[in-house]
């Protein structure tokens, strides 16, 4: 069954349809759940009930831009509205992670693909693994971010510098990126 065929035999509510469709997207949208959730359960949750807008909203989807695209836009929505619901966001601001460290975009963003990358994103705290899968995964603007957490712009902002820099940490830690070189700083003699 082509996606055209799948969206029409969803819309009239064909049980064949909808269980393909699922079937096809959910192990995708999972993984996206599962960058947001604490543990599997949540994750799991978060896709059922994202599926459930899926199917409720279908009728909104007007053939603009790709479908899964469309998909997971509604599930990271879902995510985003479990853990406002259920208060996960806003309790893990952990502000002792703020200091300041030296960190690359480039290679923190370069290697995001790795299982280990991925284990100690999931060791962030919530609000922090939050904005850092929004802006550096899902592509979201600062602006969007907070609209969405109901944060301000600059918070969204600090999250994701304090995110990337306790993420760079774990990744030096545990030896898959190089410690970046010291700044040099005025008040530390050149060596000869």
């Amino acid at each position: 069954m082509n996606e055209q065929a799948i969206i029409y035999g969803c819309l009239r509510q064909d049980s064949l349809s909808q269980r393909e469709l699922y079937n096809h997207f959910s192990p995708k949208m999972l993984s996206v759940c599962y960058r947001f959730a604490a543990n599997r359960e949540d994750a799991e949750d978060m896709l059922q009930e994202g599926f459930i807008r899926v199917f409720s909203q279908l009728k909104t989807f007007a053939g603009k831009g790709a479908f899964e695209g469309w998909i997971r836009r509604i599930i990271v929505h879902t995510c985003i509205n479990f853990l406002k619901r259920h208060k996960k966001f806003n309790d893990s601001v952990n502000l002792e992670y703020a200091d300041a460290v030296y960190t690359k975009e480039e290679s923190i963003v370069s290697i995001m693909q790795g299982r280990q990358v991925m284990e100690c994103i999931r060791q962030l705290p919530m609000g922090y693994r939050t904005v850092l899968n929004l802006y550096a995964i899902e592509g979201y603007s600062h602006k969007e971010i907070g609209e969405m957490l109901e944060v301000g712009e600059s918070t969204s902002r600090s999250q994701y510098t304090r995110a990337k820099s306790m993420l760079e940490k774990m990744l030096i830690k545990k030896e898959i990126i190089e410690n970046p070189k010291p700044k040099i700083s005025w008040l530390t003699p050149i060596q000869k």
